[in-house]
């Protein structure tokens, strides 16, 4: 009885070493990579920024009005105007040994402020949104929401309310262009959302 349990503990630890081998060898290949692009990529030359997307935050579609006196949505009404005065770019999905192959290790930092500015405001955004909408101001947070998925936000939330919203106001219809636009995300939040989405609307049975 020892006998075929001792070989097949043998075959066992011969399969398992192969297999820590080969993932080490996986391991290493992406290591050496990575160090290989990180290398060109910090001796990329500068490059124009003439194809940048810079978002401009539409204040003039924006409910400014609604809840105006309240603190909290004041506050979010002074972060996006300070982001106003700023460049703004969604790079979600890009890291940073990406963004200096493309646009030169000089840009780096240029473009990490870039980003950060739309880190921000996607969250000030879907802050301001809850404060109106636990207030009951329904289209007030359905346009901010609609503000933010056009950036190509990749904030769960986001989603999840406005395809809530769109439901309860009888336009479920309209969960279909949003999860098109989730499929379409460079993130890796895009399961989550894509999940989340098809969980309303004409996705459910």
């Amino acid at each position: 009885m020892k006998l075929p349990f001792f070989a097949s503990f043998i075959v066992f630890c011969i399969w398992l070493a192969f297999q820590l081998n080969r993932q080490k060898k996986r391991e290493s290949r992406a290591s050496e990579s990575f160090w290989a692009r990180e290398a060109a990529a910090n001796s990329t030359r500068k490059k124009p920024l003439d194809d940048l997307e810079y978002i401009t935050i539409p204040f003039e579609f924006l409910p400014m009005q609604t809840m105006a006196d309240k603190e909290d949505v004041a506050e979010c009404h002074r972060l996006l105007s300070d982001l106003s005065e700023q460049k703004i770019v969604n790079f979600t999905g890009f890291t940073n040994t990406d963004l200096k192959l493309r646009y030169g290790v000089a840009n780096i930092n240029l473009l990490m402020d870039y980003d950060q500015n739309y880190t921000v405001l996607v969250r000030t955004l879907q802050k301001w949104a809850s404060l109106l909408y636990k207030e009951g101001h329904i289209e007030e947070t359905k346009t901010i929401l609609e503000f933010a998925v056009s950036t190509k936000t990749d904030v769960s939330t986001t989603y999840s309310l406005l395809a809530e919203i769109y439901q309860k106001t009888g336009h479920p219809e309209k969960i279909e262009s949003l999860l098109q636009i989730a499929e379409g995300l460079h993130s890796a939040m895009k399961p989550s959302i894509v999940r989340t989405l098809k969980g309303f609307g004409p996705y459910t049975d």
